[in-house]
């Protein structure tokens, strides 16, 4: 379904992002692996993507919260592939406490990482949809930008942030043929959430359990295909932001 197409995915060597990255890899895209630290896990995701489904994959290192790396960065993916016809901003991090003791820098740390790191790549990664005529830009927010949630103001004004600037995105570039829609995820398994059992918020899902990072992933593929879907906000969640 994805044959013959080009994805870059931030944040996509491990979690959220390294189960988008092999759900694409299925589905026959060529793949630019973003990482900020991690190179061997980026690397291995990459040759599993080559050793899985024969497409290409090819890791680049950079941080998405500075203007000039992602310039050079989607540069260098243009110069490997050619081009460029999906992002995925799922880069993100997190520096939690309560607004009273937030420190300015875990407040701007967040927010540059998580929004701006995501505008940085649609400003960059904008000129290569605009020339194919065709862009599918997914933003992974969070339930916490629709709920809010105690002791991370800055993570949940900067998945609020997302949202916004996907709504804002998808209506410039509709007219260019560019989609551009968001995925809110509630409680996933990942390195970031923990285990289940040891998670009380598991209790608040109508559905009782964590989500997998793979039904994010699904949620991604089918809005890589979605031609009449942008300007949307897809709750992954177990029903808790309902």
């Amino acid at each position: 379904m994805l044959k013959g197409k080009v994805a870059i995915v931030t944040g996509g060597s491990r979690g959220i992002g390294a189960a988008i990255v092999k759900k694409f890899a299925a589905m026959g895209a060529d793949v630019a692996v973003i990482y900020a630290g991690n190179q061997e896990a980026a690397e291995a995701v990459c040759e599993d993507c080559v050793r899985q489904h024969g497409v290409r994959a090819v890791a680049y290192r950079c941080d998405v919260a500075s203007f000039e790396e992602v310039k050079a960065t989607v540069a260098a993916v243009k110069k490997d592939f050619g081009t460029a016809h999906i992002l995925v901003n799922n880069a993100g991090i997190t520096r939690d406490g309560l607004v009273p003791m937030m420190s300015e820098a875990a407040f701007d740390a967040v927010v540059d990482t998580n929004l701006k790191g995501a505008f940085n790549m649609i400003r960059h990664c904008s000129g290569l949809f605009l020339r194919n005529r065709e862009g599918c830009i997914i933003n992974i927010s969070s339930v916490s930008g629709l709920m809010g949630n105690a002791g991370q103001c800055n993570y949940s004004a900067s998945k609020a942030g997302l949202i916004g600037l996907t709504k804002s995105a998808a209506k410039e570039l509709a007219g260019k043929g560019i989609r551009c829609n968001a995925i809110a995820p509630g409680f996933i398994r990942t390195d970031m959430t923990g285990e289940q059992g040891e998670n009380p918020l598991v209790a608040m899902i109508p559905l009782g359990r964590m989500g997998e990072a793979e039904e994010v992933a699904e949620a991604a593929g089918y809005l890589a295909t979605a031609k009449y879907v942008t300007g949307e906000v897809l709750r992954i969640d177990g029903g808790i932001a309902m």
